[in-house]
C-alpha cells in the first residue's frame, strides 16, 4: 500500500470487499483482503515466497521491516500474514506494549502469541482447534499403523512421546501437559482440560487443582517460553501447518522504556534471532517492524552492538535497488501520487459493490480523488507520509457513502474538508500541525 500500479483481481466477493471498506471508514487496517488494496508490493513478492517456502520445509528465517509511521508496516506485515495463509501457516500479530507486552519478558510475548494465533480456518486463539486438530491427526496415524481401537490410546501416547522427543528434552513440561489435557477431555473433565490448555498456552495463575492432574508445576518462565515454542511448532506442523509467522510490531516502543528494561528488550530480541539462525524453531518466520529512529539511533538497535550487527543493512544506494532478501527491508512511504493511486482504487473498489457504480466513478472521478489526497496532506502539514489512513478514512466515509446514499450529494458543492486534532492518533498529532479546516 505504498506504491502506484495494482495488482489487484478482477472478481472480489462481497464479504471480502465489505470487510475492506469497513475497516478503512473506521481508520484501521483491514484485518484481511490486503491484497486487493496491495500497490507497489510486487517487487517483494518473490524474495518473501521464497523464505516462506524455505520455512514450509522445516527451516526458520528472519525479517526485520523499517519505514516511518504511515508508510503502511502494518499493512505490509498483514499482506504477508494473508500470503503466510494462503500456505496453510498459522499467522500471529504481536503488538510491543512497555506495559502489556514487554519484549524482555518472552513468557508474556509466548502467551500473546497463543492468544492471538489465527490459521486460514480459525480467528484467535486458535490454540485449542490446532491441539485437537494434532490429537486427531496422531490418531489417524495410529490406525493407518494398524492400532485397533484398544490399542489406540497407547499407539498415540507413543507417538506423542516420538514426536515430541527433541521438545521434550528442552520443555518436558510442554508434552507432559498435552497428555494432561487429553486425559481430561478422556474423562470428562472440561474444565481442567480447559486450564491445562490454558497453561499450555502461558496463561498464569492456572488453578493448582489442574496443574497437579496434568503433572506441571508453577508458570511458564522465560526459558520454559522457548521451549513451549518449539513444541507448538511440532503440533502445528503435525496439525498441517507447517509454518509460523510470527509479527512483533512496534518494536520502536522500546525507545521510550527505562533504560534496564530497554536494554533487557534488545538483548532478549538478540537471543530470538540466534535462536531462529541456529535453527532451534524450524517452521517458524519471525519479523519484526519499526521506524529508521529505533534501527539507527542509540536508544534502540544501535545500543546493543551484537544486535546491530545482525540487522545491518545498507541503505545508501537508491531504494529501487534495495535487495528483498536482506535481513531488514524499508517500505519507502507514501508520495502524493501514490497516495491518489490508492485512493483510485479504493474508489473503484468500493463502486463494485454500491449500488450505482458508474455515478460513484464519475461523481468521484480521478481527479475529485488527487484533489482530496493533496487537501489531506495539505491539511496534514504537507507530510504526505502521515496522510493515508485519514485519507483513506475520508474518501469512504465521508466522500463515497454520501455519493452512495444521495443521488444529489456533490462533493465538490457539499462537503468541506474539515481535519480535526481528535480525530488523529497520537503520533499523528505529534507529526503534524494543528486543527486546519479547508475548502475543497
Amino acid at each position: 500500500m505504498n506504491d502506484a500500479g495494482s495488482s489487484r483481481p478482477v472478481q472480489v466477493s462481497a464479504a471480502r470487499r465489505r470487510g475492506v471498506i469497513d475497516a478503512l471508514r473506521r481508520g484501521a487496517v483491514p484485518e484481511s483482503g490486503l491484497d486487493l488494496l496491495a500497490t507497489g508490493l510486487g517487487r517483494f513478492e518473490q524474495a518473501l515466497d521464497e523464505e516462506l517456502d524455505a520455512v514450509a520445509s522445516g527451516e526458520a528465517r528472519f525479517k526485520a521491516v523499517r519505514g516511518e509511521y504511515g508508510s503502511g508496516k502494518t499493512f505490509f506485515t498483514r499482506w504477508l500474514g494473508e500470503r503466510a495463509k494462503r500456505r496453510n501457516f498459522a499467522v500471529c500479530e504481536i503488538q510491543v506494549s512497555e506495559t502489556e507486552t514487554p519484549l524482555h519478558r518472552l513468557e508474556t510475548v509466548y502467551r500473546r502469541l497463543t492468544e492471538r494465533l489465527t490459521t486460514s480456518s480459525f480467528p484467535p486463539s486458535a490454540l485449542r482447534p490446532v491441539v485437537d486438530a494434532w490429537f486427531y491427526a496422531l490418531e489417524e496415524d495410529a490406525l493407518a499403523d494398524g492400532a485397533t481401537e484398544e490399542e489406540l490410546p497407547a499407539a498415540v501416547e507413543r507417538l506423542l512421546t516420538a514426536r515430541l522427543a527433541e521438545v521434550s528434552r528442552h520443555a518436558p513440561s510442554f508434552a507432559t501437559a498435552l497428555r494432561g489435557y487429553r486425559a481430561a477431555l478422556a474423562e470428562g473433565d472440561e474444565a481442567t482440560a480447559a486450564a491445562v490448555l490454558a497453561w499450555l498456552g502461558g496463561q498464569p495463575h492456572v488453578a493448582a487443582s489442574a496443574r497437579r492432574a496434568a503433572g506441571v508445576r508453577g508458570d511458564l518462565d522465560h526459558f520454559g517460553a522457548l521451549g513451549s515454542l518449539q513444541g507448538l511448532l511440532t503440533v502445528l506442523r503435525d496439525s498441517g501447518h507447517p509454518g509460523l509467522l510470527v509479527v512483533l510490531d512496534e518494536v520502536e516502543t522500546l525507545q521510550r522504556v527505562r533504560s534496564d528494561a530497554r536494554d533487557k528488550a534488545l538483548n532478549a530480541l538478540r537471543q530470538l534471532i540466534d535462536e531462529v539462525y541456529s535453527g532451534r524453531f524450524p517452521g517458524l518466520y519471525l519479523v519484526i517492524t519499526g521506524t529508521p529512529a529505533f534501527y539507527d539511533g542509540q536508544q534502540g538497535v544501535q545500543r546493543l552492538a551484537p544486535l546491530a550487527q545482525r540487522l545491518a543493512t545498507d541503505f545508501t544506494t537508491d531504494p529501487r535497488f534495495d535487495s528483498p532478501r536482506a535481513p531488514q527491508i524499508r517500505l519507502p512511504g507514501f508520495t502524493t501520487d501514490s497516495l491518489m493511486s490508492l485512493g483510485i482504487t479504493i474508489r473503484d473498489l468500493y463502486a463494485e459493490g454500491s449500488q450505482d457504480p458508474d455515478r460513484v466513478k464519475r461523481v468521484a472521478d480521478d481527479a475529485y480523488v488527487a484533489d482530496l489526497a493533496r487537501a489531506v496532506g495539505g491539511a496534514l502539514g504537507g507530510k504526505v507520509g502521515v496522510a493515508p489512513r485519514l485519507f483513506l478514512k475520508k474518501l469512504v466515509g465521508d466522500v463515497l457513502d454520501r455519493v452512495d446514499q444521495f443521488e444529489d450529494f456533490d462533493p465538490r458543492e457539499h462537503y468541506r474538508l474539515t481535519v480535526r486534532d481528535t480525530e488523529l492518533t497520537e503520533t499523528e498529532r505529534n507529526l503534524t500541525a494543528d486543527d486546519v479546516e479547508l475548502d475543497l
